[in-house]
């Protein structure tokens, strides 16, 4: 009788082994097939190249977080944001457009952060003999002009407002052609479709067709500062927030250094 119970006694244990090793590899694969999250990031056109890197570093303590991309114009991108278009994250290339956002209270107040600037620089395509050297030489012998937008495109706007501190707007206003964002203005320059064009110097910087022939005066426009923010409607709260917070980080502005930005 007591070698049964004693029998009954071990079966009892092993099957109590089993469960507890069962769960905990039950547990171990919920681990590891830990639930996918993916961030919409909209973000200015200017940050397209260095936002690849920016998103690798997040991702080394942020492994279960994927992104998806929409670069464009800061006003254009907010817009979309005002008209329903889904977005956790909005990186402005000035502060214009995030204040618009700001007031129609679309953003989480407490995450805003700026986390880099930018230069304006007027540039030529590679091979070009243009020999201007300054905003102030620019005459209106010149040929066409890339510029984005001013009512949408940050970089368009700055240029703009340098000119018209050194009282070039109106003697040059004929010549502007103007592209949708700061990557196509880049692109006229560098086809040859415009003599030269304003871009930022992290534009200039990433592309072996062109070269700068001059930089703006920053005291000429408003400070260059891109702000990045949390929408309000994000379903992922934390992690969006975790990566704005990333952008501030030392291991970020070595990567946007890099690009070509400044803070």
């Amino acid at each position: 009788m007591k070698k049964k119970v004693f029998v009954l006694f071990l079966t009892a244990l092993f099957a109590i082994a089993l469960i507890g090793c069962g769960n905990q590899e039950n547990a171990s694969k919920q681990t590891n097939e830990k639930e996918e999250i993916e961030l919409k990031v909209s973000a200015a056109a200017s940050l397209t190249d260095a936002m690849s890197d920016l998103q690798k570093g997040f991702q080394k303590e942020h492994s279960d977080v994927k992104f998806t991309n929409n670069f464009g114009s800061s006003g254009t991108l907010a817009q979309q944001i005002e008209q329903g278009a889904p977005a956790d994250i909005f990186l402005s290339a000035d502060q214009k457009w995030m204040d618009t956002l700001s007031e129609k209270k679309m953003i989480v107040e407490e995450t805003r952060k700026d986390f880099s600037g930018n230069k304006i620089v007027l540039i030529a395509s590679k091979d070009s003999d243009i020999k201007i050297d300054s905003f102030e030489k620019l005459t209106d012998k010149i040929g066409q002009i890339a510029m984005g937008d001013p009512e949408s495109v940050p970089a368009g706007s700055y240029a703009k407002e340098a000119l018209i501190k050194i009282e070039k707007w109106k003697e040059l206003e004929k010549h502007f052609v103007y592209g949708s964002d700061v990557a196509q203005t880049l692109k006229y320059v560098e086809s040859g479709n415009t003599d030269v064009g304003f871009v930022y110097s992290s534009d200039a910087l990433l592309s072996d067709k062109v070269k700068v022939l001059a930089e703006a005066d920053p005291t000429w426009h408003k400070p260059i500062v891109y702000p990045g923010a949390v929408l309000k409607d994000t379903k992922n709260l934390d992690e969006a927030k975790a990566f704005v917070e990333f952008l501030n980080t030392d291991e970020a502005q070595k990567i946007l250094s890099n690009y070509g930005f400044s803070k």
